[in-house]
């Protein structure tokens, strides 16, 4: 079935939003409070978390970024379709 992972992202419309949240991050940010407070989507009630996939599940910016992530990093800005994401890998 292949490599599972589990991730957790922030999704913003603006790249200026993004851009805002990881200086947060960056500064020791909750990522969890943050998803909350600004992701756009529905896992924001799970503070972004996404739960587990595996590869072409996600869409393939998203998906490539996720599985260069070690365990407990936090991705840069990635923008797909859907919008600009900030991903931390959970497992």
């Amino acid at each position: 079935m292949g490599e599972k992972i589990r991730c957790a992202h922030i999704l913003v419309e603006k790249l200026s939003v993004a851009e805002e949240i990881l200086k947060k991050l960056k500064e020791g940010g909750n990522f969890s409070e943050l998803a909350a407070q600004y992701s756009i989507d529905g896992s924001r009630r799970r503070g972004g978390d996404l739960g587990e996939f595996g590869k072409g599940m996600m869409v393939r910016p998203f998906e490539d970024a996720a599985f260069a992530l070690k365990k407990g990093e936090i991705s840069g800005i990635v923008k797909t379709q859907f919008g600009y994401h900030i991903i931390k890998r959970i497992q």
